[in-house]
């Protein structure tokens, strides 16, 4: 099992930044992508941005340029850097990691974090 604990969020005015964290823990073989989802009220969740083990990166078009995500693979940590924050961005932000339990299955699992809140004033 992996456990993912978020942290970051918060109130923001409109312009600014906000750093989000996530840390997973458990027992696991190994981490392969590690991604950030939004969903705001009465929406679907959607995917923001997401990194695998190898540091490639894939943003949604609607943060590209503004939010950057890191990974530390040593201390199974991901990071989303975000600038330029407007009220559209307001969501509850989840870390989702994709992780093999053991060295004996390939089989991939999916994991999800609490969420933390982010809210962007106008």
């Amino acid at each position: 099992q992996v456990q993912l604990v978020e942290s970051g969020g918060g109130l923001v005015d409109t312009g600014g930044s906000l750093r989000l964290s996530c840390a997973a823990s458990g027992s696991f073989f190994s981490i392969n992508k590690m991604s950030w989802y939004r969903q705001a009220p009465g929406k679907q969740r959607e995917l923001v941005a997401a990194i695998t083990s190898g540091g490639i990166t894939n943003y949604a078009d609607f943060v590209k340029g503004r939010f950057t995500i890191s990974r530390d693979n040593a201390q199974n940590t991901t990071n989303l850097q975000m600038h330029s924050l407007s009220p559209e961005d307001t969501a509850v932000y989840y870390c989702n990691a994709e992780a093999r339990k053991t060295v004996w299955s390939p089989a991939i699992f999916n994991y999800w974090g609490q969420g933390t809140q982010v809210t962007v004033s106008s």
